[in-house]
């Protein structure tokens, strides 16, 4: 594992408890991305995987539309704190960057608000791993900060709680291109407004060709 995996793992393990307390009940006042997620939800016809899922929100929200979904984290105290809130859901530790499932395994993949701690360098490989456990045909949805070039380094997060994790922010059209390359055909997208000048939120739906 890399320093800066490593880091991110150990930072979202020490707020793991204030992040789930931060996020319950968010996707209530958002009905642009509750639109997001139930389209997925309707497009996809197989297993699903949340990669990087956190406290298991948005896998719990998604397996209410009737999806068939499991969680991945990189961080165990996230996964801890989803597997006791949705124990029905089966939720498991590992990175996005070496996925252990089996090609063509999955029918949909969502990577919702998480690929924004890796370096870009590192996006073509991770989702050129998507598009290997998918089968063809399957559908990629991807929630993610986007705007202007910017590398973040935060040293405090939810609740004052020192973090070593970075934030690296992208164009819009650099990461459709990221993707793109990866064997994906773009199916639709939407960008919103973000929360700071400069700053978008971009949902991003891919298929497999």
């Amino acid at each position: 594992m890399t320093d800066l995996l490593a880091a991110t793992r150990a930072s979202y393990d020490a707020v793991a408890e204030n992040y789930a307390e931060f996020i319950a009940g968010k996707l209530e006042g958002l009905p642009m991305m509750r639109a997001m997620l139930g389209a997925f939800a309707e497009l996809v016809d197989g297993p699903v995987a949340e990669i990087g899922c956190g406290p298991g929100h948005i896998t719990s929200y998604l397996a209410s539309l009737g999806v068939d979904i499991s969680g991945i984290d990189l961080s165990p105290r996230m996964v801890e704190i989803a597997r006791t809130a949705y124990p029905s859901l089966q939720f498991d530790v590992g990175s996005m960057t070496s996925l252990e499932l089996d090609d063509g395994s999955l029918r949909g993949l969502i990577a919702w608000y998480s690929i924004h701690h890796l370096p870009p360098a590192e996006l073509p490989g991770v989702f050129a791993g998507f598009h290997r456990i998918l089968s063809p045909g399957g559908r990629l949805l991807i929630g993610s900060h986007a705007g202007v070039e910017e590398h973040r380094k935060p040293t405090e997060g939810y609740g004052g709680i020192p973090v070593s994790y970075e934030s690296f922010i992208q164009p819009v059209d650099r990461l459709v291109e990221v993707v793109r390359d990866a064997g994906f055909a773009i199916t639709a997208e939407l960008v919103e407004p973000g929360d700071k000048p400069g700053r978008q939120y971009l949902s991003l739906f891919a298929q497999k060709d």
